[in-house]
């Protein structure tokens, strides 16, 4: 799998989105991608109680362990790399958490706009 370049939607090198719980398509903490990552796991996101809420309300648990997969299960404050669509649809619902920014990954702009990134940006100073 060739991961794509590590690039953030400024065009800087793509920081860390996080280790605690380890995130990513590749499990390396980053929001790394590659043609092989269907759903774009490139958004570095906060996870809120809301956004944890309405995932699981569309079928998505991110909050119950599955120890199996050695997924710890997420709660507010976590980072994670969310599906670029799925960050779309919880916008579109008014339930978008937080991204950072320098972790986000440039290949969800195929997805999403800057701007949206920007007014949601933990990270820009």
């Amino acid at each position: 799998m060739d991961k794509m370049e590590s690039l953030n939607v400024l065009g800087t090198e793509l920081e860390e989105c996080g280790v605690k719980p380890v995130t990513g398509f590749f499990r390396d903490g980053s929001c790394n991608t590659s043609k092989q990552d269907v759903g774009s796991h490139t958004v570095c996101a906060v996870m809120t109680r809301e956004f944890l809420d309405y995932s699981r309300e569309q079928g998505n648990d991110l909050i119950t362990p599955m120890p199996e997969y050695g997924f710890p299960g997420l709660k507010p404050g976590d980072t994670w790399c969310l599906c670029a669509r799925r960050w779309l649809e919880a916008l579109e619902a008014g339930k978008a958490p937080r991204v950072r920014i320098r972790a986000t990954h440039q290949a969800c702009l195929q997805v999403l706009s800057l701007d949206d990134l920007k007014q949601y940006a933990n990270d820009l100073s």
